[in-house]
This record gives C-alpha cells, sequence and structure tokens, in this order.
C-alpha cells in the first residue's frame, strides 16, 4: 500500500535497508526497484530525491507502473541494499512544498485565486494562479498571511482516506485521485489531498518570500521560495546590492536615486550621440559629393549596416539636386545597397536595383527616387556598383 512507503511513514527517515525485487535498464540506464524505500520519486509538482543504495549513487528516481524505479550510476547485483538520501535536498522540498500549500491557501483565503499549477525548481518555486490580473496590494496581503501561518507553527497533518471518507466540501480543489487519498491538513486552514513530502509544522518551512510574477497563458505565474532559499536568495541579492553601490560609490539607500541619474544622463548622452552622428553623416555626404567625378557618386564600404548606407544616401541627395548616389557595402558573406537621386534627376533608380539584384539574387525594395536591396555574393561591392550605374547610362 503506498501509506507503508517509508517516506510516507517517516519523511525525516533519512536510512533504510530493504530487499531488491528485481533490476533492470531503461535506455541505458540501470535501475533497481526494492521492496520499500525511503527515497521520494517525482511526482506532484515534487522532484525526486537522491543519494546512494550501497555507495551507489542514486541519480534519478521514477514511479513506472506502480514500482519505484532508483535509476543508479552503475548496477548493483545485490539481494539486499542499504541506502540513504540526501537529507538537505529532502528538507529543502518539504519547505518548498509545504510552503506552497501555505501560499496556495493564502491566495484563496485573500483573494480567492485558485491554484492551476505548481512547479518546483532547483532554485526557485512556481505556481500559477487562475487570473491574469493579480496586483501587488493581494500578493503582499497574500505573502502576509502564509507568514502568519508560519509563524503560527501549526501542525501539519496526514491523513489517509477512500472516497467514502472524503469530506469533499472542505477541498480547497477536486482531486485527479482516488482509491488510497493521502490528504495534508492545516487545521482551519487548508485541506487538500497531495502525495509530496512535507514537514511536521508550518513553522519548519521558515517563511515565505515573493520574488516576483509574470503572465502566462492567462495565468498569473508567482515565484516564490521558502526557508533556506529565503536566506540563500537574500545572500544572492545583497551582495549584487554590494556590488552595484560599490560601482555607484553610493550608499545602499541612495542606490536608486544614483541609478536613475545614471539612466537619465544616459538618455542625454545617447541623444547627443545621435545628433553628432547626424552632423557626422552630412559631413561625409558633402565629401563624397565634393570627391565625385561628375554627378554620379560610388562609394564601397565594408561591415556598414544598412542603416547607415540609407542615411548617407539621402544626406547627399538632399545636398545635390542633380546627383545619383550609388553606394554598397559588405557585411560577412551578405552584399547591400541604396541608390538615391537628386530631386533634379530623371533616371527611375529602380533601374539600378534591378540590375544589382539581377547579379547577386537578392531582394530589394523602393521607388523611383530611392532603392535598396541586398543578397549573398561573391561579387564585390566595387563590381555590383558598376552593375548599377551601367543600367542608368
Amino acid at each position: 500500500m503506498l501509506k507503508d512507503r517509508f517516506y510516507y511513514e517517516d519523511p525525516y527517515r533519512t536510512a533504510f535497508k530493504s530487499n531488491v525485487i528485481h533490476e533492470g535498464e531503461d535506455g541505458g540506464r540501470p535501475f533497481v526497484v526494492l521492496e520499500n524505500t525511503v527515497f521520494y520519486p517525482t511526482g506532484g509538482g515534487q522532484p525526486n530525491d537522491t543519494g546512494k543504495l550501497n555507495g551507489i549513487r542514486v541519480t534519478d528516481v521514477e514511479e513506472v507502473d506502480g514500482e519505484i524505479r532508483h535509476y543508479v550510476e552503475t548496477p548493483l547485483e545485490a539481494f539486499v541494499v542499504s541506502g540513504k538520501i540526501d537529507w538537505e535536498r529532502r528538507f529543502d522540498h518539504m519547505q518548498q512544498h509545504a510552503g506552497q500549500h501555505i501560499l496556495t491557501a493564502a491566495f484563496v483565503e485573500t483573494a480567492g485565486y485558485q491554484t492551476v499549477s505548481f512547479h518546483l525548481g532547483q532554485d526557485i518555486v512556481s505556481i500559477d494562479l487562475d487570473s491574469d490580473q493579480v496586483i501587488e496590494e493581494q500578493l503582499r496581503a497574500a505573502e502576509e498571511r502564509a507568514n502568519e501561518i508560519i509563524l503560527e507553527n501549526r501542525p501539519i497533518q496526514t491523513e489517509w482516506v477512500t472516497d467514502e471518507e472524503l469530506d469533499r466540501s472542505k477541498l480547497r480543489k477536486e482531486l485527479a485521485v482516488n482509491g488510497e487519498i493521502r490528504l495534508v491538513i492545516i487545521p482551519d486552514f487548508d485541506y487538500n489531498g497531495c502525495g509530496g513530502t512535507h514537514p511536521r509544522t508550518t513553522g519548519e518551512v521558515g517563511s515565505i518570500k515573493i520574488l516576483g510574477t509574470e503572465r502566462n497563458k492567462k495565468k498569473t505565474r508567482v515565484h516564490f521560495v521558502c526557508g533556506d532559499r529565503v536566506l540563500r536568495q537574500l545572500g544572492k541579492k545583497n551582495a549584487i546590492l554590494k556590488e552595484a553601490v560599490g560601482l555607484l560609490s553610493a550608499p545602499e539607500e541612495q542606490a536608486v536615486d544614483a541609478i536613475r541619474k545614471l539612466l537619465e544622463a544616459n538618455k542625454l548622452l545617447e541623444k547627443q550621440a545621435a545628433e553628432l552622428k547626424e552632423s557626422l553623416i552630412g559631413f561625409e555626404a558633402g565629401e563624397l559629393l565634393a570627391g565625385a567625378a561628375g554627378n554620379t557618386v560610388k562609394a564601397a564600404f565594408e561591415d556598414r549596416s544598412i542603416a547607415e548606407l540609407q542615411k548617407l544616401a539621402r544626406a547627399a541627395a538632399a545636398q545635390s539636386e542633380e546627383s545619383v548616389i550609388l553606394l554598397a557595402a559588405r557585411n560577412g558573406d551578405k552584399l547591400q545597397f541604396v541608390a538615391a537621386r537628386g530631386s533634379g534627376v530623371p533616371l527611375s533608380m529602380k533601374k539600378a536595383a534591378d540590375a544589382a539584384l539581377s547579379e547577386i539574387g537578392g531582394k530589394g525594395g523602393g521607388n523611383d527616387a530611392f532603392v535598396q536591396g541586398g543578397g549573398e555574393t561573391s561579387l564585390s561591392a566595387e563590381q555590383v556598383l558598376g552593375v548599377m550605374e551601367a543600367a542608368l547610362q
């Protein structure tokens, strides 16, 4: 029976001995099935335990067709095994899973939001609430209520019942199982079916801290941590803050203002840089026009973006009504070009684009006054410019 499994009988038990039922292999992974075990298999949003059997590392534990498979690094080839789980991992999972029950019930009590899914990750835990409109005040209220329940150190009880014995009126949500039903109960607060491992009291959860939220398919995903993970998150964030205030040369309480000032200064610098770049583009356009032989300006570049080519061509065309501007640049395997005309030129730049694209087999577009395009070709920028110029003769 499920309730006879060692991890249900005593979730604090870390070591055991058991007879081997059989050994096997699944996808190249050796596994062993035992008469009983303290190793919790992955299920219900809670990851499996890890540890050792006869000194051999257990890498994964899964329940397959009613049997618990302990996947091991090498075959045991034994009739009896001694096992021990990683207690730090087990207790962390107990804290996080119980914390999830508490936070979920707190959201039901304070906001009426049900939890539709739960994930216990290596660093962060998350639940999905059945609402996409969870506001900050609701998050704060649920977190405060959850921590009140923890501080009250209420018992966390487990009870095995049948379908007939189940009081469905108390359930937080309908169960997806029948037969042997395991209830996890926090008196006068939460009554729910669950197959995970939990501590004896809410106080052992330590504390709960919500880290943030995100929208997920019309639901709200709430990220949080419990117990020792709260301390680890605090240490991690404190280290980041310490480094940040060191770079800012400002005390912690003034860090936000210092960052805001830096962002404002950066925006100003970006604006000034953009204005200077526009001025340089205009100056460069004048230089191209001054160095041109006749009314056709040609220039080839390396590693210059199509956006810069466009600006340069437009600036040159604006400065000389009688000029045709042909520019090309190679960016890796790709060659890109632009063609522009001054307002006094009757030629269509589409001719230049069509000729270039027929040679390089790329794509482009535009109108009579301005075109652009590009493609992968072995032709040089100078060769493509020659083809474009010839098409306009």
